[in-house]
């Protein structure tokens, strides 16, 4: 008799665990994934988000969790920190010009949110803080003498199961024994290490062209070739570079110039390809294809490591990370992504062509 009767009750319980709401999963599931300009706007959402965000544990899982390029920072020709954003609503930070730290400074490095900035006075100090929590540590003075425009590179590679943001700074100067030495600070030990490594070279390393990818730091020479030093074994290497601006992709260091409208970019794949055999097809860069037209209008890329204006930038490639790649013509600046295959117009800036730019991940990662 009831065969023709339609169910109207559900067998289970409304108030399963397994039933959440949708702002349940998005705080539990999404929100860590958020830059953290975006996340201070969801403050306003309820005061059990606002109060999510504002722990320690949260700020640790943000970190990990959201490592995308944002901006850079670069200096105005006033000598005053700036903040040029990707998306100026999801990303930014309270105070550019970096007016929260005791003195004048010059941006020196950045990594994984932190910013690695020197003081203009007294022995000019090295800081590391974090833009957006305003959170800053100042550096005991080195050992050596790291020079005018010292080759300093920040180290920091958040950890799941660390919750202290242990970072190094890393520091190529010139040795007196024609050459390059390297001075490490931990901010595990709190001290600086000068390694008994030297480099012996008669080539003088770019100071704003190194980078840090996966345990070596590489500086770019003039003329031509490759500084790497490794962070575990402490020894150097010197390798043959590529045309371009060094940057890193895929978790592999790269070189990106602009050629005839092309993103030319070429990957290091074998570093020991000049001691591989007589007649060895083994090369030390493989050029990624096929080529990215770049619909921009950039200068003509040189044959040569000549330093460019805005930090070694080769053929209109000011700098490369992950999928961005920052593009300039000029004071003009564009960005573009490589995975979705589009540019953006970041507008004229007034940059001081002396100074660097440097990538910059809005992270709540605290000091």
């Amino acid at each position: 008799m009831d065969r023709g009767k339609k169910l109207t009750n559900f067998y289970g319980n409304k108030n399963s665990k397994i039933y959440m709401d949708l702002k349940d999963i998005v705080r539990e599931n999404a929100l860590r994934y958020l830059p953290a300009k975006s996340l201070f706007r969801c403050f306003g959402v309820c005061r059990d988000w606002k109060h999510l965000i504002s722990t320690p544990f949260f700020a640790h899982n943000q970190s990990n969790s959201f490592q995308s390029v944002s901006g850079f920072f670069y200096q105005s020709q006033a000598g005053v920190p700036s903040f040029m954003s990707l998306d100026p609503v999801a990303y930014g930070v309270p105070d550019p010009s970096l007016k929260f730290l005791p003195e004048p400074v010059d941006i020196r490095s950045s990594c994984k949110g932190l910013l690695c900035c020197q003081g203009r006075t007294g022995y000019k100090a090295y800081y590391v803080c974090n833009p957006v929590t305003k959170q800053w540590e100042k550096l005991p003075k080195p050992d050596a003498d790291h020079g005018s425009d010292p080759a300093v590179v920040l180290v920091f590679e958040p950890s799941l199961l660390n919750f202290t943001a242990d970072y190094k700074l890393v520091c190529a100067f010139p040795s007196e024994l024609d050459g390059y030495e390297f001075e490490i600070y931990s901010s595990e030990k709190r001290s600086w290490i000068i390694s008994r490594e030297i480099c012996f070279s008669e080539r003088k390393l770019m100071p704003k062209s190194g980078i840090h990818v996966n345990g070596t730091v590489y500086w770019q020479m003039m003329g031509f070739g490759i500084t790497a030093f490794d962070l575990i074994s402490e020894r150097f290497q010197l390798l043959d570079s590529a045309v371009g601006t060094l940057g890193m992709r895929n978790g592999k260091l790269c070189s990106a110039y602009v050629h005839a409208q092309n993103l030319v970019v070429n990957m290091l794949s074998n570093t020991h390809s000049n001691t591989m055999q007589m007649n060895s097809h083994a090369k030390m860069w493989e050029e990624m294809q096929p080529k990215i037209h770049v619909d921009i209008s950039l200068p003509a890329s040189s044959n040569n490591n000549a330093s460019g204006r805005y930090g070694y930038g080769h053929g209109g490639v000011v700098f490369i990370g992950g999928d961005v790649v920052l593009l300039s013509n000029g004071n003009k600046f564009y960005s573009y992504d490589m995975k979705k295959r589009a540019s953006k117009d970041l507008g004229e800036l007034d940059i001081d062509t002396k100074a660097g730019i440097v990538g910059y991940v809005n992270s709540l990662v605290e000091l």
